[in-house]
């Protein structure tokens, strides 16, 4: 029974089910009798158990095995939740995750045993309700006599040995290897029984081959069974040893392993002469173990170590099934319009109906752009997957920083990419943990500001047009502008000259350089300087920029607008000399025709007054090295963009127009500057280079 196929899905469940765990407990923290809650990580618990017991991930199992125990304690009403209950299970939330990641990176839980976890929890029990919930030694389990059951001794001594399968005997004595029977016992109140199976063969593949199986492996693997079972099995262990390994496996009751001995007429059989003419051994049918080789020299050489590969766990988007019917009907609308065509193409009339041409062509865009919109909804993943986490993240740094705060979330059901979903969890962690640490007071200090002793920082995502807005915002004792501006000229980064004529906003804009931090000293939360600079940089290589607001005494915000998809923009077309170009729509906030006279400098750099506002130029053509085809003109078409609260104008040659266009990645196909985000084929087959705004502004 090979497990591997269900990694993918074994993982994805087990993603949910910890994010179930966190957020109850949290729950769970502030309202110790609730019932339902408990209830809910009781069967959060039992499913990971379960999950991580059929997949073999012992360790994992054995964690969520005491977990489990401990709310069955609770839930029978034998002990109350207590605050260092909670802290225990964050820290075995935490050892399971880590179990994850070992899985995710290697296909492997790793050998960590979180062995003071399991007895924080098994001493919580026993001091709640008085008894010891250290699990029983396996020799200590139920003792069933082999004479018990219904064949009068041990169940594999029933099993017939067909004539095929007697040559495999000779072959395995040839070898020196014990043959031992074995019939395996359920406890009866095992729920998963064919997991347990798979798990008993598990562990003895480790140990050597199994060569028969009663019943047969197919109907193991279907549970058709009872709660035992029997198998024969060749191995150069001692059967203590295999017994021990047996009923290592959780809800195994009793394994009874003896030397399994052949029938005489059936031992007769395997010395008669016909066996010693044919070397071949047919091969034993396999109960979930490889069976036993034909060429036996091969049999007795050492088995290389299994290496384990990493997991190739894809990144899935669950869609609802009316989302994929929609997207099935315009695929089929799409062929309608492809047969109208092909119909209008080989009609054998000299006189084309251009009409109907027409016609197919506007049916054949309106079912593009609906499969374009379709297409997108599929891929669009709720915000409430990345932020969900964060309510745990802050209240640990309640207690790590000693400060009392609250996150609150809205709009976690706003939806973005799945590309841009994957890539914007560590940004708005750096945003948080940057609101935690230096955005709000101590406790003391909010208290003789007048404040509430808990500081609040709230987390807000809503579209705004084709974009998505996202606010990290706290009320705390915002920047310190001063305090900026001198850490700054501390560090060199600007000179006195320059910080005398800086805007606040300017000096703002200083906390997004690389290594510059305000911090008093360096902590485990912050000080190292790699904090907005790292937001920055991820949030721009999606596409979108990041805003800072700040009052003195009040609290900060940062706002990042993010682009909704990455794959498909609309853009406006420009010419530059004899190349074409895409700037996002998005970005663009007018065109204006600038006559050549309204052009003034501000220290040697081109700028123009657009109604009040000074906008410096940026000549396209200089920047990416075109020979420009404009020649003595005495006005200039300028695009006016802007990056949050600034603005520049991109002087072009022409305008195309509007287009919607695909972004291609350009990858490391050539050296490509920052200035350029992807590239898109235009309908003549042209290729038209995509403008990073961002960089130019």
């Amino acid at each position: 029974m090979d497990v591997s196929q269900y990694l993918e899905i074994f993982i994805d469940e087990t993603k949910e089910h910890l994010q179930t765990l966190s957020d109850q407990l949290m729950i769970l923290e502030q309202e110790p009798e609730n019932m339902e809650t408990i209830n809910e990580i009781f069967r959060a618990a039992h499913s990971l158990k379960g999950m991580a017991g059929t997949m073999g991930y012992k360790r994992m199992q054995r964690l969520t095995h005491d977990m489990e125990n401990v709310f069955q304690e609770i839930r029978s009403g034998n002990m109350k939740v207590q605050p260092e209950l909670v802290d225990v299970l964050f820290r075995g939330l935490d050892a399971l995750e880590g179990y994850l990641a070992n899985i995710l990176d290697s296909a492997d839980e790793g050998t960590e045993e979180n062995q003071d976890i399991i007895n924080a929890l098994n001493d919580i029990v026993e001091k709640g309700t008085g008894k010891s919930s250290q699990p029983k030694p396996a020799v200590a389990a139920a003792q069933v006599p082999a004479a018990d059951n219904a064949a009068g001794g041990a169940l594999y001594e029933s099993i017939s040995i067909s004539d095929y399968e007697i040559n495999t005997f000779e072959t395995a004595k040839e070898q020196n290897l014990n043959i031992l029977g074995i019939t395996v016992y359920l406890q009866e109140t095992c729920i998963l029984k064919a997991a347990r199976a798979f798990l008993v063969f598990k562990a003895l593949e480790e140990l050597g081959e199994v060569m028969k199986a009663v019943p047969d492996v197919q109907d193991i693997e279907d549970e058709k069974f009872d709660m035992n079972f029997s198998l024969i099995y060749f191995t150069q262990e001692s059967a203590e040893k295999v017994k021990a390994a047996i009923e290592n496996v959780s809800e195994i009751k009793e394994a009874v392993v003896g030397e399994f001995k052949l029938p005489e007429q059936e031992a007769a059989k395997a010395q008669e002469p016909a066996a010693k003419e044919s070397k071949i051994v047919p091969e034993p049918k396999q109960a979930g173990a490889a069976a036993v080789q034909k060429d036996t020299k091969k049999e007795t050489e050492k088995k290389p170590e299994k290496k384990s590969a990493k997991p190739a766990v894809g990144r899935t988007v669950r869609v609802d099934i009316e989302k994929l019917d929609v997207l099935m009907n315009l695929v089929s609308e799409l062929i309608i319009a492809k047969n109208g065509l092909v119909s209008i193409s080989s009609n054998t009339q000299n006189t084309r109906n251009d009409n109907s041409f027409n016609e197919q062509i506007e049916y054949l865009e309106s079912v593009t752009t609906n499969l374009h919109e379709s297409v997108m909804k599929v891929r669009m993943v709720p915000i409430e997957s990345v932020v969900n986490r964060f309510p745990r993240m802050i209240r640990d740094l309640s207690k790590k920083l000693d400060k009392k705060m609250e996150l609150h979330m809205t709009g976690e059901d706003t939806e973005l990419d799945r590309t841009v979903i994957d890539e914007i969890g560590d940004p708005l962690q750096h945003l948080l943990r940057n609101s935690a640490d230096h955005g709000l007071e101590s406790n003391e200090d909010r208290i003789a500001l007048g404040k509430s002793e808990v500081g609040n920082i709230w987390l807000n995502a809503y579209q705004d047009g084709n974009n998505v807005n996202i606010e990290v915002r706290d009320d705390g004792a915002g920047i310190n502008i001063e305090k900026v501006r001198n850490k700054a000229l501390e560090k060199g980064m600007i000179t006195p000259e320059q910080a005398e004529v800086m805007t606040d906003k300017e000096i703002i804009d200083l906390l997004f350089q690389p290594s510059f931090s305000t911090a008093d000293k360096i902590t485990d939360v912050s000080g190292r300087g790699v904090g907005l600079d790292v937001v920055k940089t991820k949030i721009e290589g999606l596409g979108g920029n990041i805003e800072c607001r700040s009052v003195m005494g009040e609290g900060s915000s940062f706002i990042i607008h993010l682009p909704l998809t990455l794959a498909i923009i609309q853009a406006l077309m420009v010419e530059l000399g004899n190349e074409k170009y895409a700037i996002p729509l998005g970005s663009i906030q007018t065109i204006e025709d600038v006559p050549l006279s309204d052009i003034k400098y501000v220290q040697t750099k081109e700028v123009i007054n657009l109604r009040g506002t000074v906008i410096p130029l940026i000549r396209l053509d200089q920047i990416l090295d075109v020979e420009s085809a404009a020649q003595d003109l005495e006005s200039l078409t300028v695009v006016i963009v802007k990056k949050g609260d600034k603005q520049a104008g991109l002087v072009v040659d022409n305008l195309i127009g509007q287009q919607e266009v695909v972004i291609k990645s350009i990858g490391s196909y050539i050296n490509c500057s920052k200035i350029i985000s992807g590239a898109t084929i235009l309908g003549d087959g042209e290729i038209a280079l995509i403008l990073e705004v961002n960089t130019l502004v």
